[in-house]
C-alpha cells in the first residue's frame, strides 16, 4: 500500500516545486523589468540639452547629499528639470502604462493577438478631432492646446462607443469588434486625410506634428487627469486578471468556469476606451506600444494574467520612456518625436516576435 502511494506523493511534491520555481522566475522577471524602468527613468531625468546630476537635484530639494557637499542645481537647471523634463517623463510613464493596459485587455476580449488599442479606430478618430481643432482655430479657456485635447478625446471616445455599440447589438462577438473597428478606422483615416487636404501649410504642419506622437507639451495638469484614468483602468485590469486568464484559454471554458464573458467584454471595452482615448489625446498617436508590450509580457511570463498584466504595464512604460530618452539624445539638441522612435524600434521587435512564433 505504501509503495503505491509513495510515487504519487513524490510526483505531487515535484509538481509543486516546479510551480514554485516557475512563480519565482516570473517574479524575478517582473523585478528585473522594474529595475530597468527605474534606471531608464533616472537616466532620462538627468540627460538632455541641460544636464543635471542627482547630487544637484538632492541639494536643491533637501539641501544635502550623502556623498559630500555639492553645488545645488542652478535656476535654469531646476526649471528644465521640474517644468519640462519631469512632467515629460511622468506623462511618458502613464501613457505607456495606459496603452499597454488597453492593448492587453483588447487582445484578451477579442482573442486576437494582432489587436491593439487602436484596432477600434481610436487613433485615427483622435487625429481627426485634433485636426478639426487646429483647422477651426477653436480655443477652450483661451487655449488651443486644450481644445485639441478635448476634441481628440471626444472623437476617440465617439469612435469607440460606435464600435462597441454595434458589437453589442450583434452580441459582442470578438470578430464583430475587430471588423467594426477596422471599418471605422478607415472612415476616420479618410476624414483625417480630408482635413490635411484642405489645410494650409501652417495648419498641415501642426496636424502632422500631432500625429507623430510627442511628450513635449506635457505638464502637471495633464498628469493629474491621466493618473486618475490609469489608476482606475489598471486596478480593474488587476481585479479581472483571473477572468482574463480563463478567457484567453477559450470562451467556452471561461463560461463553464462561471465567467460572464459578455459582461466582461462590456466592462473591459469601457476601460480600453478611457485608457487609450485619454493617452492619445494628451500625447498624440504612439503606435506599437499596445501591440508589442502584451506580446513581450506573455513571452516572458506566459499566459497567467496575474503576472502578464503587471509585466505588460511595466514593459509599456519602459518602451515609451526609453524611446523618448533615445529621441532626445540621439541627435541632440534636436528631438525626435517619441511616436517615431517607438515605431522604428517596435517594427523590428514585432517582426522578431512573428518569426519566433512561426506558424502560430
Amino acid at each position: 500500500m505504501s509503495t503505491n502511494t509513495r510515487p504519487e506523493t513524490t510526483t505531487t511534491d515535484d509538481l509543486l516545486e516546479r510551480m514554485r520555481l516557475f512563480r519565482l522566475r516570473r517574479l524575478a522577471v517582473i523585478a528585473t523589468v522594474t529595475i530597468l524602468l527605474v534606471v531608464c527613468v533616472c537616466v532620462s531625468a538627468l540627460q538632455g540639452v541641460t544636464d543635471i546630476s542627482l547630487a544637484q537635484i538632492m541639494q536643491r530639494l533637501l539641501g544635502w547629499w550623502p556623498l559630500g557637499d555639492r553645488e545645488p542645481a542652478t535656476q535654469q537647471q531646476w526649471v528644465a528639470f521640474s517644468l519640462i523634463r519631469a512632467p515629460r517623463i511622468v506623462v511618458g510613464l502613464l501613457a505607456g502604462v495606459a496603452l499597454a493596459a488597453a492593448g492587453t485587455m483588447m487582445q484578451v476580449i477579442t482573442g486576437n493577438a494582432m489587436a491593439s488599442p487602436f484596432t477600434t479606430g481610436i487613433s485615427n478618430a483622435a487625429a481627426f478631432g485634433a485636426s478639426m481643432a487646429i483647422l477651426s482655430g477653436w480655443r477652450l479657456a483661451g487655449s488651443q492646446d486644450l481644445a485639441t485635447i478635448v476634441l481628440a478625446f471626444a472623437f476617440a471616445g465617439l469612435c469607440s462607443i460606435l464600435v462597441f455599440g454595434i458589437a453589442t447589438l450583434r452580441g459582442m462577438g470578438r470578430h464583430t469588434i475587430v471588423l467594426t473597428g477596422i471599418a471605422f478606422s478607415y472612415l476616420f483615416s479618410a476624414l483625417g486625410a480630408l482635413m490635411q487636404f484642405i489645410a494650409d501649410e501652417r495648419e498641415l504642419a501642426s496636424i502632422v506634428s500631432w500625429t507623430f506622437g510627442d511628450l513635449g507639451s506635457a505638464n502637471w495638469k495633464q498628469i493629474g487627469i491621466l493618473a486618475i484614468v490609469v489608476a482606475v483602468g489598471t486596478t480593474m485590469g488587476v481585479i479581472q486578471s483571473g477572468s482574463y486568464t480563463l478567457l484567453s484559454s477559450g470562451e467556452e471554458g471561461a463560461i463553464a468556469m462561471g465567467v460572464d464573458v459578455l459582461k466582461l467584454r462590456r466592462v473591459t471595452s469601457v476601460m480600453v476606451t478611457l485608457l487609450a482615448a485619454t493617452a492619445v489625446s494628451f500625447t498624440g498617436v504612439i503606435g506599437f506600444v499596445g501591440l508589442v508590450a502584451p506580446h513581450l509580457a506573455r513571452l516572458l511570463v506566459g499566459h497567467d494574467y496575474r503576472f502578464t498584466f503587471p509585466l505588460s504595464l511595466l514593459t509599456g512604460a519602459l518602451l515609451v520612456v526609453g524611446a523618448d530618452l533615445l529621441g532626445r539624445t540621439i541627435v541632440s539638441p534636436s528631438i525626435i518625436p517619441v511616436g517615431i522612435v517607438v515605431s522604428v524600434v517596435g517594427v523590428p521587435v514585432f517582426i522578431w516576435l512573428i518569426l519566433r512564433r512561426g506558424g502560430s
